[in-house]
């Protein structure tokens, strides 16, 4: 017989600390293969445990996170530190607010753009 593995599922275990919205996310992730422990893709069931470290590709960054210990079931967004590290460097994370600026993001309460904006926007688009 197979020896009792140790750890938690990863698709469980990314979706318990939050860096999936539902589990058949973190699934598909892992089927798609943008989920790694080590430098290797995984599947869904790889079992994951303390000590481990995760790579998650979430287009445009990638995203590198140390597992500090498992959480018994899914965690609130203030406890989710205590189950993992950030080790993500800081020019992965620049590459997100770089993506918005290139994609016309708007700030948060601006408003839609008028006609004019628009067609400014188009003009340096182009």
């Amino acid at each position: 017989m197979m020896a009792a593995q140790k750890g938690e599922r990863i698709d469980k275990f990314l979706w318990s600390v939050r860096l999936y919205k539902s589990r058949s996310a973190a699934t598909e992730a892992c089927r798609k293969g943008r989920v790694s422990e080590g430098g290797v893709t995984v599947k869904p069931s790889h079992p994951v445990s303390e000590g481990t470290t995760v790579t998650v590709r979430k287009p445009p960054a990638t995203y590198t996170y140390l597992v500090t210990a498992i959480p018994p079931g899914r965690v609130g967004a203030r406890l989710v530190h205590q189950y993992i590290s950030d080790l993500t460097p800081e020019e992965e994370k620049n590459k997100l607010t770089a993506s918005r600026l290139s994609f016309g993001y708007r700030p948060r309460g601006s408003g839609r753009p008028t006609k004019r904006n628009r067609r400014e926007l188009d003009d340096f688009l182009e």
